[in-house]
């Protein structure tokens, strides 16, 4: 079977993966264990309570969890131009990772901006 759009625990499971957390890592800021990581990643709904507690250890809003796609994540980031004209440097004065990072955690910045202001037509 195929998991739909709205897999929650698949989206927990892309969502840990991109902050680099290992199932062990989320279990223990749960206080619970590994295997109950992989049970909830595997089903397809879990209840709010739950969901509030694993959105609280991955640093992001229920919403965003809700929310997350990879879609969105790809977009995001093909979003980005190069204006060199095809002209790449190798030489680079910064880490391509911290500039991920950085626009990783202003996207999250922007999305919850914009659930605020959705919150409060």
């Amino acid at each position: 079977m195929t998991p739909t759009k709205n897999h929650i625990g698949r989206k927990i499971s892309r969502i840990r993966e991109l902050r680099d957390m290992k199932q062990e890592a989320l279990a223990q800021a749960m206080g619970t264990n590994q295997q109950a990581i992989s049970m909830m990643e595997n089903s397809e709904t879990i209840d709010e309570d739950k969901l509030i507690e694993v959105a609280k250890a991955l640093g992001v809003s229920p919403e965003a969890i809700k929310n997350f796609s990879e879609e969105g994540v790809i977009n995001y980031f093909n979003n980005f131009t190069d204006n060199s004209a095809g002209t790449f440097n190798n030489h680079c004065t910064f880490n391509p990772l911290d500039k991920l990072i950085e626009a990783y955690e202003e996207n999250k910045k922007l999305y919850e901006r914009l659930l605020e202001a959705e919150r409060k037509k």
